[in-house]
């Protein structure tokens, strides 16, 4: 069946649609919100962009993921999930006001970034919530298939919202109100989500609690000695701890390419504003569409090669990317670099995904999942940090491309020694996809 015919399919249920409507209209307020705050703490003409300021916006959008992603679970597998939703939007509603006026006022430092930061982490709880309810409003034969297009149509949904908050800042300017009528406007529609989970029952999407809920403290704790026991798996099995080692290495250099474009199309590129902001997104369209074409790739790819050759194939392809398209520092090439290690970006993905999955334990998998999550995001932090340090506020910097593609050579040679190895198991030899 195509996506079209599964989404018709899973909409058929009424409680679905109820829960999918719910998360359609947050995730859409979640990229708007984002595309504010985004354009405001990065292209807003008033203030001048530096690299230390980007690496602590990004630590406030991604250090979320990191440090409350795991553990949302203890909470939404012991709380009324519905509950979840709800108090999770009009908490994000209440936040996305607040912070509009902060906006409006000139209260941009501390407080402003404190208050994205607890959304953003709200947010962790609201999501998982939704993944923890699905299989409470689809039947069993279709949960695959409502797992199939929830996520895309949400993501989707996520770059409407983005999309839309842009353009509210056309006719309400670049300055401090265009923000706050943005960042309020997000806050309007995380309030909506709350009322469309109100039209779920409350004990409609669980848990289903039998006995006496595990004490909360115990169950931190266990989540805790779960990531330590995934790690610990992770070390005994050499293809999934070389894959995470190279998710590890590529978010890094992706982190610190991102905040360089960022940089470049802020200071040096353009003067800002909505020029700026114009050059970054068309830089992020090219990458996503690289993304497209990398998990489309990979399948073909791994059917003709092994996952190694391949990794080793993408990684050899990043550093000729940066040398070639990154290295000039032009406008018109960056789009193509960023294209070029969007195919990196989701190949070696893709990769390392089926990798880990076919040689962790079932028992391990979500253990595993978990640090392999962690270690997503805080590679992108830490290189932002890592990057505040050595590239100038206009973004130019030789060396530390040079370098970036130094990375890239020296994990893609050890991927061809892999390769060429006998002893690999055929498992890893199979076709990924």
């Amino acid at each position: 069946m195509s996506f079209f015919d599964d989404l018709r399919t899973v909409l058929q249920g009424p409680r679905f649609r109820r829960l999918f409507a719910t998360r359609v209209v947050s995730q859409f307020a979640d990229g708007m919100y984002q595309a504010g705050l985004a354009g405001y703490v990065f292209f807003s003409p008033e203030q001048h962009t530096t690299a230390g300021g980007v690496a602590a916006a990004f630590a406030v959008l991604l250090l979320p993921f990191s440090v409350v992603g795991p553990f949302a679970g203890v909470f939404i597998d012991r709380w009324s999930r519905r509950q979840v939703l709800l108090v999770s939007a009009l908490l994000k509603a209440a936040l996305g006001g607040g912070t509009a006026v902060l906006v409006a006022v000139g209260a941009d430092g501390a407080p402003f970034l404190f208050a994205a930061l607890v959304l953003l982490s709200v947010n962790r709880f609201f999501l998982a919530g939704l993944s923890a309810a699905l299989p409470h409003v689809v039947a069993r034969d279709r949960l695959m298939m409502a797992n199939a297009v929830t996520p895309t149509c949400g993501t989707a949904a996520s770059f409407l919202g983005a999309a839309a908050g842009a353009g509210l800042r056309l006719p309400a300017g670049d300055g401090p109100a265009g923000t706050a009528a943005v960042l309020a406007a997000a806050g309007v529609l995380f309030a909506a989500a709350g009322a469309l989970a109100l039209t779920l029952g409350r004990r409609e999407l669980g848990p289903d609690l039998e006995d006496a809920p595990t004490r909360v403290r115990a169950a931190l704790r266990g989540t805790v000695s779960g990531l330590a026991d995934g790690a610990r798996h992770i070390r005994g099995r050499p293809p999934a701890r070389d894959g995470l080692a190279t998710i590890a290495g590529h978010r890094f250099v992706f982190g610190i390419s991102t905040l360089m474009t960022l940089l470049l199309y802020n200071n040096t590129f353009t003067s800002g504003g909505v020029a700026g902001l114009a050059g970054f997104s068309a830089a992020l369209s090219a990458s996503a569409v690289g993304f497209l074409a990398g998990a489309v790739a990979t399948p073909w790819a791994t059917a003709r090669m092994s996952p190694s050759a391949w990794i080793a194939g993408l990684l050899a392809f990043g550093a000729v990317v940066l040398l070639v398209f990154g290295l000039p520092l032009s406008p018109a090439l960056f789009p193509v670099a960023a294209f070029g290690l969007g195919v990196v970006s989701q190949g070696v993905k893709v990769t390392v995904d089926t990798l880990v999955q076919r040689h962790v334990d079932d028992a391990f998998r979500g253990r595993v999942f978990s640090v392999y999550d962690m270690l997503f995001n805080a590679a992108f932090v830490a290189a932002a940090g890592f990057a505040a340090a050595t590239v100038p506020p206009s973004g130019e910097s030789v060396p530390v491309i040079l370098a970036m593609a130094a990375v890239y050579v020296a994990m893609a040679g050890a991927w061809t020694v892999r390769a060429s190895r006998r002893d690999i198991g055929r498992d890893e030899e199979a076709p990924v996809g």
